[in-house]
């Protein structure tokens, strides 16, 4: 689960960077980042599309307060090592699924649920569960912290 290697032209590092925060809040937010760029939206778009297709960025969209928007919680699975791929691939399709990632632990592949409700979010996990052969860790949370999770990336 390395990362992988992709030469990043300027366009593509700034948005790396500079667009972390802030995205504006209106219909065609793309349109402006554009126009800060000195670039067309459909560029920004593509250039966008091709990060995520190289798996250089995992998602873009908002970052909204634990269940401030739906439910959410912290769940774990203990993965035999030769299936850990399979079923964090598995694990990732899941629409509702973010912030996947190994740990060196028994519970080795941890994951955010988020959903509608409590309902769609006992299913996820229950599917998953009944899908892998592994019962999931819940941990909802208990007390609310925020960790702003951008940084400055190191050109080198």
């Amino acid at each position: 689960m390395g990362m992988p290697t992709l030469s990043l032209n300027d366009t593509e590092q700034s948005l790396l960077d500079d667009f972390q925060h802030g995205l504006p809040l209106e219909p065609r937010p793309f349109a402006r980042v554009a126009k800060a760029l000195g670039v067309t939206e459909d560029e920004v778009l593509g250039q966008l599309q091709r990060l995520q297709d190289n798996g250089v960025v995992s998602r873009v969209g908002p970052v909204f307060r634990p269940n401030r928007v739906g439910v959410s919680t912290l769940a774990a699975l203990a993965v035999p090592p030769g299936r850990l791929e399979a079923v964090a691939a598995l694990v990732s399709a899941y629409s509702e699924v973010n912030h996947n990632y190994e740990r060196e632990h028994a519970y080795n592949l941890w994951f955010v649920v988020t959903a509608a409700d409590r309902e769609r979010l006992d299913t996820v996990l229950h599917e998953i569960g009944e899908a892998t052969g592994l019962e999931p860790l819940d941990l909802p949370m208990l007390e609310d912290y925020f960790i702003d999770l951008g940084f400055r990336l190191q050109w080198t």
